[in-house]
């Protein structure tokens, strides 16, 4: 009696293990990347080329509605992001936006523009980071562009702030801020990090994202010092960036 039960019980116990190792396979997340294109000219010119994800579908679902949100808030003048934008939405109301300035200076011949392109810069089986290059013309001697990097979590989806990336802020900190002074030092030799930074000490860039040199830090145009200064960045290669990040 005893004997037939244990075997039962190890029937039971394999059948169990065949179970798990099924349902493991079916949440083996795959996610893939094609092109979407938006583009409009009959008012305001608007050309959006970005990335849509498919794959696992929840974790596809994550990216798609966060790129969508990025996007459409890239037009939104308003101090708190809308959790609710989309691109259609900003199309919009750009286009919209535009209108009402040609109806209240008919005169003009400034043609409103905003452009977004975007690729995948690096994917591994902890992170994705998206690339997003943006650009902005409502009028005004020069036309607004921006880099931006999305970073996903590769098995869920998720959105990654700095504190997902980074884990001794302080230590990557001082280890940043000598790859910074060496992107700087052929710029001028009069100023310090404190004209960088309006007189402030280092500060890490609103956006990090990682390719297969590194992580790549990144500072927009008026992040840092003047206009003229243009968009700073640098890499810091992973054997050296790893101590102080919690993902790859």
């Amino acid at each position: 009696m005893f004997n037939k039960t244990l075997n039962a019980l190890k029937k039971i116990s394999a059948f169990l293990l065949i179970c798990l190792l099924i349902n493991a396979c079916s949440k083996d997340v795959k996610i893939s990347f094609y092109e979407a294109h938006i583009s409009q000219t009959k008012n305001a010119n608007i050309d959006i080329n970005y990335l849509k994800a498919e794959g696992t579908k929840d974790v596809a679902k994550r990216i798609n509605t966060a790129v969508e949100q990025f996007i459409g808030n890239e037009t939104n003048l308003s101090d708190t992001p809308d959790k609710n934008a989309t691109i259609a939405q900003a199309v919009t109301n750009f286009d919209n936006d535009y209108i009402a300035f040609k109806n209240q200076f008919e005169d003009t011949n400034q043609i409103w523009e905003f452009t977004v392109d975007s690729e995948i810069s690096y994917q591994s089986a902890e992170v994705i980071c998206m690339t997003l290059s943006s650009y902005t013309d409502t009028g005004g001697a020069h036309g607004n562009g921006q880099i931006s990097f999305l970073n996903f979590n590769s098995q869920t989806g998720d959105l990654l702030k700095q504190k997902d990336i980074i884990k001794d802020v302080d230590g990557f900190k001082t280890l940043a801020e000598t790859y910074f002074k060496n992107e700087t030092k052929s710029r001028s030799d009069d100023e310090s990090i404190e004209d960088y930074f309006f007189g402030k000490g280092f500060q890490l860039p609103a956006n990090i994202g990682f390719s297969d040199e590194g992580l790549v830090l990144l500072y927009n145009t008026y992040e840092i010092a003047s206009y003229a200064q243009g968009v700073t960045e640098f890499t810091i290669p992973y054997s050296e960036a790893k101590p102080f990040l919690k993902v790859n």
